[in-house]
């Protein structure tokens, strides 16, 4: 594979044909401890190029804001998806975030001729697809995918501090931070939490 820059993401030129409409994907939310994982798959519009693309973790929370506008502005079409608490305790995380990919690019408002998936696992299709390792950082429709299902799980998890504002969520993201396994000891966990997840699952055994 060759590579060559745009609008400051390094942009792969895949080997095989990419006639038609290419979509990317990526995922948020694997880690955490609570709140569903979320996926998004975004179809650029090549006429209408979108400046400052990159992986979203590399991204300030102001730039990330401002890019999810602008990519639901300007895209083709683009879908964000969720696999929920308890299907990620009843799959485990893997085939969630697998399923949340798949209903993301099932609910595209165009069929894409190929999808690109960041990271090295795929969802079942019915289109040609292939996993790119790093690809949030590499190919503009998937770092465009991390910042749409990045900024929409912030913002769930902005609601879940509202609605139980002992853990810190808006602070943490559901991830296991100091303050974050404090609480989960002293309040022992919320509908929110995923159970099959070790941390939890001892704070419900130690409260037991």
């Amino acid at each position: 594979m060759r590579s060559r820059k745009s609008c400051g993401v390094e942009q792969l030129q895949l080997h095989w044909d990419v006639q038609g409409l290419v979509a990317g994907v990526d995922e948020a939310g694997r880690g955490p401890l609570a709140g569903p994982v979320v996926a998004a798959a975004v179809i650029l519009d090549d006429e209408n190029p979108i400046e400052g693309l990159a992986d979203s973790k590399q991204l300030t929370e102001r730039a990330r804001e401002r890019l999810f506008d602008e990519i639901r502005a300007k895209a083709l079409c683009c879908s964000i998806a969720e696999a929920s608490v308890d299907e990620i305790d009843t799959l485990n995380i893997l085939q969630a975030t697998l399923l949340a990919m798949r209903r993301a690019v099932e609910g595209l408002r165009l069929r894409p001729a190929k999808v690109l998936v960041d990271g090295n696992r795929l969802p079942v299709l019915k289109v040609p697809a292939e996993a790119i390792v790093q690809g949030d950082a590499r190919v503009q429709a998937i770092s465009a995918a991390s910042i749409l299902a990045k900024v929409h799980r912030d913002r769930l998890c902005l609601a879940l501090h509202e609605a139980h504002p002992q853990y810190g969520f808006a602070a943490h993201k559901g991830y296991a931070t100091p303050e974050h396994l404090e609480a989960l000891r002293e309040h022992g966990p919320c509908r929110h939490h995923r159970r099959s997840f070790a941390p939890v699952r001892e704070a419900l055994e130690a409260r037991a």
